[in-house]
């Protein structure tokens, strides 16, 4: 049993080291072209100049769809201090059911559709959906969240981040 208890107490070490590591450092945001469902494309540097959550989400997961109004509710909140969202449909999402998503839903933000699966390998190899980073300004990394982030410590961290210069 003590054992089983200390392998458990490793594992959770290893694991906050591990969100530490990912969560903590500023990194840039790697180069990327979003496929925008119009047609359009938009790069990694057309985020600088704007505080950005990229969202990496399939229409299939159910903590996305659940997660969604507080997406919008967030960029309602904060779209007119600089702050913008982009959302990351992933390659195994049919482009018919992304579509009809933002339409049903009204998205008010961009989406993309990574249809090759570049920019999910690009942004960290992205498997699990959701799986969503936080830009600062300057087009670095300082905040990933797999899973649902915790939108009050993300509320936070966003008005921290459109403080900045």
């Amino acid at each position: 049993m003590k054992r089983i208890l200390y392998v458990a107490a490793v594992a959770a070490v290893l694991a906050i080291g591990a969100t530490t590591l990912f969560n903590s450092t500023s990194s840039a945001a790697p180069e990327s072209t979003f496929v925008l469902l119009d047609g359009s494309k938009k790069s990694t540097a057309d985020l600088k100049g704007r505080v950005t959550l990229v969202n990496f989400w399939a229409t299939s997961c159910v903590t996305c769809v659940g997660e969604m109004p507080k997406v919008i509710a967030t960029y309602d909140k904060y779209k007119s201090r600089g702050y913008d969202t982009l959302a990351v449909a992933m390659s195994y999402d049919p482009p018919s059911y992304v579509v009809n998503f933002a339409e049903t839903r009204k998205l008010p933000f961009k989406v993309a559709i990574d249809n090759t699966g570049a920019v999910a390998q690009a942004w960290g190899d992205v498997k699990l959906t959701p799986t969503t980073y936080l830009v600062n300004k300057r087009g670095e990394i300082v905040k990933r969240y797999v899973g649902e982030p915790d939108f009050t410590e993300l509320h936070q961290l966003i008005e921290k981040l459109l403080a900045e210069a």
